[in-house]
């Protein structure tokens, strides 16, 4: 009896996980970037991503790990940085397959005003570089942007605006899955990058939101995002 327990424990565990993901990998600038790797500690781990520990999604809009997902520290002298000009290409990877298909796919930058390794999420000011909701049809029938992901290899190509004044900064990949109905589901990860080039520009005011903070929710629970300006 116990035994049949744990087995269908772990069998519950197994499908919760398989059902959800995140960022794995990157490739920026045609160098590929290993991600972290979540169920395993953080000690002994290199990698430009900030830490996140589970497969789950955030489904609160006001956690403070909304961010760089939970936990997002720094994995101190493991933690590394991509070097990228501005102008280049970065291509995030999700674990194969990614299960959800309903949902917009959002991407962010914030500048560190230093250096990223020692900066908190959620006090830097973000601003979104990309995003991608109903490309067609109806909302719970149609094509939205993380299907389009699932068909380009579990992916999703960013690129760096050109004219971003150098410094470094977090860039940040969110996939927002809405097919449960009031149940908004957050998948954040985060990775840092050193750019690069002669570019002035640095997103101010109504271009900038926080993370918790971007979001809101009214009483029927629908989202609404506070900016939904691109740089």
């Amino acid at each position: 009896m116990f035994a049949s327990v744990v087995l269908t424990t772990l069998a519950l565990a197994v499908s919760q996980v398989a059902a959800h993901g995140g960022v794995l990998s990157y490739q920026i600038n045609g160098q590929w970037y290993q991600g972290f790797k979540p169920y395993n500690t953080p000690v002994g781990q290199s990698s430009i991503q900030r830490e996140w520990d589970t497969y789950n999604p955030i489904t609160d809009p006001t956690d403070s790990f909304l961010a760089c997902n939970n936990n997002g520290a720094s994995l101190g002298s493991g933690q590394q940085s991509a070097t990228v000009p501005a102008g280049s290409k970065v291509i995030a990877y999700w674990n194969n397959p990614w299960p959800h298909a309903i949902g917009p796919v959002m991407v962010y930058m914030a500048n560190c005003n230093g250096a990223c390794t020692t900066a908190t999420p959620s006090s830097l000011n973000w601003f979104k570089i990309d995003q991608a909701g109903l490309i067609s049809g109806s909302l719970a029938n149609g094509q939205w942007a993380q299907g389009q992901l699932i068909a380009n290899n579990n992916s999703w190509t960013t690129t760096i605006p050109s004219s971003l004044a150098p410094g470094e900064y977090f860039i940040r990949h969110e996939l927002l899955a809405i097919h449960t109905s009031n149940q908004p589901q957050f998948y954040p990860e985060c990775a840092q990058l050193k750019v690069t080039g002669s570019g002035s520009a640095q997103p101010s005011g109504s271009y900038l939101v926080k993370f918790p903070g971007a979001y809101d929710t009214g009483p029927t629970r629908a989202l609404a995002l506070i900016s939904t300006r691109s740089l």
